[in-house]
């Protein structure tokens, strides 16, 4: 009976933390409305309204809906690898409800360092019995050959247009060192060792213990078949933003994807850099200095029209995607009231 009503503390106890972590979605979203607004002012200043607003009124819904498709596919390619996590952790779901399960984390994608998509374990946890600790690694090794897949194309971007390849791996380099706690255990044991003897760190220690022993089961050849659908699905986001920049009647011919692909990645890079959130404030200024440097004089992109496209990209990319993942948290919510376990398989 004890352990039952402990094992309920906990779930209230992870319930309360998701509601906290929808409110930072929430404020995050405010946060970047923000920015929104003062890019358009920024544009306005420097063009007016009547003309900043006619350049956000041309957009073809044509060629923006291809970039809402683009994000969509380059989301739905990371599923595969996702099921295959999953299946290496010993974890026997049915491919529907793991997808929807999955799309669900994208409602936590502007989380500080996505780290919210761990709903996922939660949700996984209430409908298959199966502990948060045996599928976390599942959501860190997501994040983590997401991360790969966008250095490989940051570094490919860069030396194809030769600009600041060596910033570039710089900035990967630092990025990189917080999955060195992630995936090295010895920081941890060292840890360990010097707060064991405290009891108020025991669920802390018990869940990091876990997860490492879990995290050995992946293996190595499992990160590089994620590789296989990681980097396509990174290039449709950069895909995303020659179709957004088109969708405002700029010129560019697909020998430019190199270029705008470089804009993305490295605009991005810099953002994260900041530790914002989403990547938010850094990355947009970066966008906006990318675009007129790499695309103003020769292809007509002033200020405003930099602005809108850099707006409507993070609208897709942000507003879009945590959309359609929303959705389908408000869909698998259902499991987390349940108490219906599904058969598991270990391997």
């Amino acid at each position: 009976m004890a352990k039952k009503e402990g094992s309920e503390a906990n779930h209230r106890e992870n319930e309360r933390k998701l509601d906290r972590a929808k409110y930072t979605v929430i404020t995050i979203l405010v946060l970047s409305l923000v920015i929104f607004v003062a890019i358009a002012l920024l544009a306005i200043i420097n063009e007016g309204v009547g003309r900043f607003f006619g350049t956000l009124s041309s957009i073809s819904p044509f060629y923006y809906s291809l970039a809402l498709v683009c994000v969509l596919i380059g989301e739905l390619l990371g599923f595969p690898k996702w099921e295959l996590f999953i299946r290496k952790l010993g974890v026997r779901i049915d491919r529907l409800k793991n997808l929807e399960i999955y799309l669900s984390m994208f409602s936590m994608e502007i989380t500080p360092g996505r780290w919210g998509r761990a709903v996922v374990s939660y949700t996984l946890n209430r409908h298959t019995g199966v502990k948060f600790a045996r599928t976390f690694p599942a959501v860190v090794a997501d994040i983590f050959t997401d991360f790969l897949g966008f250095v490989i194309l940051a570094l490919v971007s860069a030396f194809l247009v030769h600009t600041y390849a060596l910033a570039s791996l710089a900035i990967i380099a630092l990025l990189l060192i917080p999955f060195i706690f992630i995936y090295v255990r010895g920081p941890f044991e060292w840890l360990k060792d010097l707060l064991g003897k405290h009891r108020s760190f025991d669920g802390f220690f018990e869940i990091g213990s876990a997860y490492f022993d879990s995290n050995k089961l992946l293996g190595g050849g499992t990160y590089a078949y994620a590789m296989v659908f990681t980097l396509p699905s990174m290039l449709m986001n950069g895909l995303a933003l020659y179709f957004v920049i088109l969708s405002f009647g700029v010129p560019l011919s697909i020998g430019l994807l190199p270029t705008v692909l470089f804009v993305y990645t490295s605009a991005m890079l810099l953002g994260m850099v900041s530790g914002m959130p989403g990547a938010l404030g850094l990355a947009d200024a970066a966008f906006l200095g990318y675009l007129v440097t790499y695309f103003g004089a020769a292809d007509g992109v002033t200020l405003g029209v930099a602005a809108a496209i850099t707006i409507m990209f993070r609208v897709a990319s942000i507003w879009f995607v945590e959309g359609v993942g929303s959705v389908f948290l408000v869909r698998t919510m259902r499991y987390w009231k349940s108490r219906k376990r599904v058969k598991l398989k270990r391997t």
